[in-house]
């Protein structure tokens, strides 16, 4: 472990003596003329600007109608993948091998006023692949093609309080994503934990319908029906609901100014009887749908450069669920805090430390997860043509209560989009 440490140390003191440059997001740095800071602290973190940008369906703000389409410009087409050394170790292995994690094909933009798009595709992969397993003839790649995001937004149809997302996007009830910071190997915790007996995985990106809203006085709202199920077949008629709320205090929208506090809840079903027969969807009939919650708060806190954002969720699994004892609700909860800083000229600086954990119910500690996570990331590229960025990330995690089994690992990657 003092090996691996030390490894991190020596990296991130490399990125802190790099010469200055600036960095970009590529399809809308290209259309716009400006650079990331336009709509991110730093790549690929949102800044307040860029979350407005996104709530206006990626217009800007007060420019809907004048701006154009993407008839009239580029395909608005960007790319973005990672590679690296990582360095690994547990009580009885050390590994050190170059990794290459997968690649995302993103486009989005204006079709119309008031009407925009997002899609971003993870195309298969089988060789070289990341785990290194090779293709195995085929079978088993190591990224599988999957259709991530694919949404239209319908914006303003009542100016500010109301827009409409429809499609396979990423839910309002992750009030701090997962799909845009700044870590590579260091996931929330939370959102990817599976509780057995139910398929629904808080982190993925669900199929429905959402609407969001926001007053000038700067509450935040959004709801949503969805299938609950991920990219996976809905198998059973009912549909699962959300609600999120978030009050924002000060100017900003709590990313990069501003201070915001908010809540959050998921209601879903789970078949516990599937038929035999299956639908002319690819989906059975379930049966036997049992509930499950997900209930939760965050905070985002901003000071000059720093950002302090934290999240907690309490989850409830109906009994019929319970993989443990049926007598018994599946009761975990767990959360996380990150602490961001960014600083030299346009934010090309980046470091970060975070804590992630998930406490399961009695019976099921080998479950336990304690995380810690740390990074320091340097961008460089041009202003509106492509992103790179430096990043020497360290990950502790301990997973099990009584015995756990821990893992201490260092990357060195380049993470670039373009």
């Amino acid at each position: 472990m003092k090996k691996i440490i030390s490894v991190f140390i020596v990296l991130a003191g490399v990125l802190l003596m790099l010469p200055d440059t600036s960095s970009a997001i590529p399809a809308f740095a290209r259309k716009y003329g400006f650079n990331c800071n336009m709509c991110h602290t730093a790549f690929t973190k949102l800044n307040d600007f860029g979350q407005r940008v996104r709530q206006h369906g990626y217009q800007i703000p007060g420019q809907e109608g004048f701006e154009k389409n993407v008839f009239a410009t580029p395909i608005p087409l960007a790319m973005r993948t990672s590679m690296g050394l990582v360095v690994g170790g547990n009580d009885s292995t050390t590994t050190s091998s170059f990794n290459i994690n997968g690649l995302d094909i993103l486009a989005a933009g204006v079709l119309h006023k008031n009407i925009s798009f997002l899609l971003i595709y993870t195309p298969r992969i089988d060789e070289p692949a990341g785990d290194y397993t090779g293709s195995n003839n085929g079978a088993n790649p190591s990224q599988l093609g999957a259709l991530e995001s694919a949404s239209l937004v319908f914006s303003n149809l009542v100016p500010d309080l109301l827009n409409v997302r429809v499609g396979r996007f990423e839910p309002a009830y992750h009030a701090i994503s997962s799909k845009r910071i700044y870590y590579l190997i260091s996931p929330f915790e939370i959102y990817a934990y599976g509780t057995g007996n139910n398929s629904f995985v808080f982190d993925d990106n669900q199929m429905g319908i959402e609407v969001t809203g926001n007053s000038r006085v700067g509450f935040h709202y959004a709801a949503g029906v969805v299938n609950g199920n991920g990219p996976n077949p809905d198998n059973n008629k009912g549909k699962d609901l959300y609600l999120t709320m978030h009050q924002i205090i000060g100017r900003g929208e709590g990313q990069s100014a501003g201070q915001r506090i908010g809540v959050f809840g998921y209601y879903g079903w789970q078949p516990t009887i599937l038929d035999s027969l299956m639908g002319p969807m690819g989906e059975n009939e379930g049966g036997g749908n049992k509930t499950f919650y997900r209930i939760g708060g965050d905070i985002s806190l901003n000071w000059r450069t720093f950002n302090l954002r934290a999240l907690f969720m309490q989850g409830i699994d109906d009994k019929a669920l319970n993989p443990l004892d049926t007598a018994d609700d599946y009761e975990f909860n767990g959360g996380l805090v990150e602490l961001d800083w960014a600083g030299l000229y346009n934010n090309r600086l980046i470091a970060s430390a975070m804590v992630n954990w998930v406490n399961p119910p009695c019976g099921d500690n080998d479950k336990q997860v304690l995380a810690y996570s740390a990074l320091i990331r340097y961008n460089l590229g041009d202003w509106t043509a492509v992103n790179v960025a430096l990043h020497a990330e360290y990950l502790h995690r301990e997973i099990g209560k009584d015995n756990p089994f821990k893992d201490d690992i260092v990357a060195l990657m380049l993470d670039f989009a373009f």
